[in-house]
């Protein structure tokens, strides 16, 4: 057995107990990272020498104590070039660290540095120009997703146990369901955003991806809580969500979705395959499952594009005209229908889509939880959604691969997807469930009674053993 097969929670069991330390896991990855970073695209910076120096002066205690990770490079890390995968901030490097990366430290985790993700993380694709595209393990031509894609190849490459990502329609989710791993949106508020509390849309939050549940819950317990002066903080649980994992809840009420929610995009036949196996499985487990109508009509989130594209003017609207000469093409186009919009009619959008969200959890209030495909697609090819000539043609398409994510952003609820199913081909495909707001430990209870009755820790892509 090697270093990278045991979980996070391994190998801090094994720090402990003296049978490994901090140091030895720290070169052991970056020997992986060396080896195969260039091929998966997983890194934008790697700062072995902090890491090696970190390793060694590891004073915390914990589960996680000495365990290597990794931030994904739109979160400021002090000291450390932070680029938002974008030429603008190519050579940035900021002078604070944003609260989680803090909690994370103060866990004990020695980062490797900062992982791969689109100019300024609004792309579901990671295909950077400081960076070469994320892709996913399980094949070299296709995409890790994005914006975590990084973090997703990371962690399914064997170059991390387990990865901090981020998440504005689906930005954990998606490259956990593309390369075939656990990934968690936490509800709104679970996850402090300070020091700048920047994000006023409510959409975004950072979470964890992991190979197990066990990890992401442990990632979660580390991250989680609220710093002073929190406009928006979800309440504290009884239990840590580790401690979730070992419940064994049920049975439950469970909807099933199927119907695409922000397109009519065509679904792929794996994507509805994955969902069917799931299904059975949760009704094995005692869970009962129906299907119910979309919870979310077009016309609920019709507010979802304007409060979108202002999110992504945020992030330019104070750069100089030379700087927006350098913006990818569709980031620029985002921009610009941001700035369209008054701030009337900004708080108009925004209110209406926060409305949006309150009827669609009226509307699955009598659901404990809500399955439905991740994506619409497989991993698609490197490429086949940037489309420079025609950014709004590239929005399309984005949309319709990720037709379920959003409207979990939208609502401020939990979500998580799981690598339940393969094809014939070795391609991962994720289910995607999602649970009333604050409800993680709950989301994490299933997901861990569904990992014991079809694990999938086995299954590695062609590098893991190389």
């Amino acid at each position: 057995m090697e270093l990278h097969d045991l979980t996070a929670l391994e190998q801090g069991a094994a720090i402990r107990a003296g049978e490994v330390s901090s140091a030895e896991l720290v070169e052991h990855y970056l020997a992986r990272i060396r080896k195969y970073d260039a091929t998966l695209g997983a890194f934008i910076t790697v700062t072995g020498d902090q890491a090696r120096e970190r390793a060694t002066s590891v004073d915390a205690q914990g589960p996680l104590a000495g365990v290597p990770t990794a931030v994904k490079d739109l979160t400021a890390t002090a000291g450390v070039r932070t680029t938002y995968g974008s030429r603008i901030y190519e050579e940035f490097v900021p002078d604070h660290s944003d609260e989680v990366v803090l909690r994370m430290e103060a866990a004990g985790l020695v980062s490797l540095g900062k992982t791969n993700t689109p100019e300024f993380g609004t792309p579901c694709y990671t295909e950077p120009d400081v960076a070469p595209p994320a892709v996913t393990p399980w094949d070299l031509t296709r995409t890790a997703g994005g914006s975590s894609g990084g973090a997703g190849t990371a962690v399914a490459g064997g170059l991390v146990p387990f990865a901090h990502g981020s998440d504005g329609a689906g930005s954990i989710r998606i490259p956990a369901s593309c390369c075939g791993i656990v990934g968690l949106k936490p509800s709104r508020g679970r996850i402090s955003g300070a020091p700048f509390f920047g994000e006023v849309t409510g959409l975004a939050t950072s979470g964890p991806l992991a190979r197990t549940v066990r990890d992401t819950a442990a990632l979660l317990d580390v991250m989680a809580g609220p710093a002073p002066g929190e406009p928006t903080w979800a309440p504290p649980t009884e239990e840590s969500f580790l401690a979730a994992c070992d419940r064994r809840p049920g049975p439950l009420r469970i909807g099933l979705l199927v119907e695409p929610v922000l397109s009519d995009a065509p679904v792929a036949p794996e994507c509805l395959a994955a969902v069917d196996e799931a299904t059975q499985l949760l009704e094995q487990l005692g869970h009962h499952v129906e299907e119910i109508e979309r919870p979310m009509d077009r016309q609920d989130v019709r507010g979802f594009a304007p409060v979108w594209d202002v999110l992504a003017s945020l992030s330019t609207f104070r750069l100089e005209p030379d700087q927006r000469a350098l913006l990818r093409p569709v980031t620029r186009w985002l921009a610009e229908q941001g700035e369209r919009f008054s701030a009337p009619q900004f708080a108009a959008a925004l209110s209406e889509l926060r409305q949006a969200g309150a009827r669609t959890l009226a509307r699955v209030a009598a659901y404990d939880l809500v399955l439905t495909p991740t994506l619409a697609q497989l991993p698609v090819p490197v490429g086949s959604f940037r489309n420079d000539d025609d950014p709004a043609a590239d929005f399309r398409a984005q949309g319709a691969f990720t037709p379920w994510t959003s409207m979990w952003n939208v609502t401020g609820s939990p979500a998580i997807s799981l690598p339940l199913h393969w094809t014939a081909e070795g391609l991962p495909v994720g289910v995607m469930l999602a649970a009333k707001p604050t409800r993680e430990d709950l989301l994490l209870a299933v997901s861990a009674q569904l990992e014991e009755a079809a694990p999938w820790r086995h299954r590695t892509p062609p590098c893991w053993a190389q």
